[in-house]
Parts: structure tokens; C-alpha cells; sequence
């Protein structure tokens, strides 16, 4: 459990920071868009409205921290990806692209209650790969790319490539769901569409 905002209430603590960053990314999960205001987020941390200033420079940097920690938090509630060189190639790569897709389920609807607040989105955006972390494409390329080394996909083969045009097809599935952000219906994708990505991806489609 978080400590109480009355043990927090003094602004120098070194807990108020995540205490505050807590609060605004729970809110940013409960779709509590209306609550996404600086006087709304201290009333809810039961701080007075000038404290977030003593740790962010703005309500977008505060925010831009909650959607960080939002996806942390999903991807620790997330099974591990399989791990390169293990079980069958076709079945470990269909296995990471459901792991995408699982991800985005959980994270699609903190982006699409930020849609209204884009420079929220622009200063996450902007952190380093240092800050946030690779991006899809980069962390499927790495897991591509020790695939190669294990010898599992052909030598010279154009991984990043392939990452592309895979997170591509995640997109598709996902980025509709991001315009329609009231739908609460789990994300169904059929393992055979996974199977037919794969297979064209490491097959090829020439004749």
C-alpha cells in the first residue's frame, strides 16, 4: 500500500515525487481524463496545487512520467517473451508478437485518454531510448538478430526488416482499437493469423 498523503504532505520528502507520479498514473488507468489537471492530481495526491512544481516543471512532464510508469507496470504484469534460441523458431516468434499485442491491450487505452493532451504525448515522445527505453521495432530486431546468431533465421537475412513489416501488422490490430477508446472487449486475435504472419515472414512470398 502507498503511504498516506498526510506522511507525504511535506514537500522536501523523497517519496512525494513517486507518490505524486502514483497518483497521476492511476488516474491515467482508470480513463479519469476530467482528473488530469494540476489542481485535480493534488487534490487526489491531498497535496496543495504548487507541490508539483517542487519535482516537475509542468503538468505534461508529471504525466508524460505516469504514462512511463503505466507501461512498466504492464509489461511486469506480462509473461516474459520467449527468449531467443528456445522451442520451435515459428512458435517462439508468434509467441513474442502475442506478447505485443498483449502489451498494447493494456497500455492502448492510456494513450487514447492522452489523445486530447498531445503535448503530453510530445514530451514522452521526445525522452531519450535511455529514459523510455527501444521501441518495438528495435527490441524485435535484437530478438531477430539472435535468432540469426543462433542460426535460426538465414545469414544476411534483413531483420530490422522483418520487424517492421511484423510491428506493422501489430499496428494494424491494435492502432483501430486506439480511435475507439470506450470498447472494453478483449483484444481477439486468432493464433492462426500469428501462424500465417510468421510463416510469410520467414518463408518469403517469392514463387
Amino acid at each position: 500500500m502507498p503511504r498516506t498523503a498526510a506522511a507525504l504532505r511535506d514537500s522536501s520528502s523523497p517519496d512525494l515525487r513517486d507518490h505524486l507520479i502514483g497518483v497521476a498514473e492511476r488516474l491515467i488507468a482508470q480513463r479519469r481524463t476530467d482528473k488530469l489537471t494540476v489542481r485535480a492530481i493534488a487534490r487526489e495526491a491531498q497535496v496543495a496545487d504548487g507541490v508539483l512544481y517542487n519535482y516537475f516543471a509542468d503538468k505534461e512532464e508529471l504525466l508524460a512520467h505516469a504514462l512511463l510508469a503505466h507501461i512498466e507496470a504492464a509489461e511486469r504484469d506480462l509473461p516474459e517473451p520467449p527468449r531467443p534460441g528456445e522451442g520451435v523458431l515459428e512458435a517462439s516468434l508468434a509467441g513474442y508478437l502475442r506478447h505485443i499485442l498483449d502489451l498494447h491491450e493494456r497500455i492502448l487505452p492510456a494513450f487514447a485518454g492522452l489523445l486530447g493532451q498531445p503535448k503530453v504525448l510530445a514530451r514522452f515522445n521526445g525522452w531519450p531510448r535511455s529514459k523510455k527505453g527501444d521501441d518495438l521495432r528495435q527490441t524485435l530486431t535484437a530478438y531477430l538478430d539472435a535468432e540469426q546468431q543462433h542460426g535460426r533465421i538465414r545469414a544476411g537475412a534483413d531483420t530490422r526488416a522483418a520487424a517492421t513489416l511484423l510491428v506493422g501488422a501489430c499496428y494494424d490490430v491494435v492502432l483501430p482499437r486506439l480511435l475507439q477508446p470506450d470498447v472494453d472487449e478483449p483484444l481477439e486475435v486468432a493464433a492462426e493469423f500469428l501462424d500465417s504472419l510468421v510463416a510469410t515472414i520467414l518463408g518469403g512470398i517469392r514463387a
